[in-house]
């Protein structure tokens, strides 16, 4: 009999048996894909991330201690991967410019309630490369300021700054795309 829950898997997947990794990485892959995909610059990127975090997963199986759900665990092994990604695809002795975006007008906070998912998702990766990442580790994966700040090598007053900025030109951004689509 097949294993049917996610331990019952990992247990398997700890013996080597390579059904059962095909097992979990069809049942976490999409998942996985769309923590990849919102770090990535394209979904060429974002597939070779989920390979390598799927790499790892299967590699380090012996670290995950139970401690916690398995796919959380699994999640944050995608997380940084992705960073780990976005890292080396930056030029050598060039960094993101943390204040890329440029100053934005206050706006109602409603704005961001009427998107569907796709549309949020779409909109989040038009934000400058600052921006998305702090808002995406911070909104969407949860970490705390300090905790991005650390990640990615800068203050916490940046990454303060870069998730208002970030939110500021999303709710800009969904008011200019409802003022053309009400033309």
């Amino acid at each position: 009999m097949p294993p049917s829950s996610i331990d019952e898997l990992v247990a398997a997947c700890r013996e080597g048996r390579a059904a059962a990794q095909q097992q979990l990485y069809e049942r976490l892959g999409r998942r996985l894909f769309g923590v990849c995909l919102r770090y990535s610059a394209s979904r060429e990127e974002a597939e070779e991330t989920l390979q390598n975090t799927f790499v790892k997963i299967f590699t380090r199986l012996h670290q995950f201690t139970g401690q916690g759900p398995f796919e959380a665990w699994a999640r944050r092994i995608a997380v940084n991967t992705a960073l780990h990604a976005w890292r080396q695809r930056q030029a050598p002795g060039l960094h993101v410019s943390w204040d890329d975006a440029p100053p934005v007008a206050e706006t109602n906070g409603d704005a961001l309630d009427q998107l569907s998912m796709a549309e949020l998702l779409e909109l989040v990766g038009t934000l400058p490369e600052g921006c998305r990442m702090v808002l995406n580790l911070y909104a969407v994966e949860g970490y705390a300021h300090a905790e991005i700040a650390e990640m990615l090598g800068i203050s916490e007053g940046t990454s303060k700054s870069q998730l208002s900025r970030a939110r500021k030109l999303l709710e800009v951004r969904l008011a200019a795309r409802q003022r053309i689509s009400s033309r």
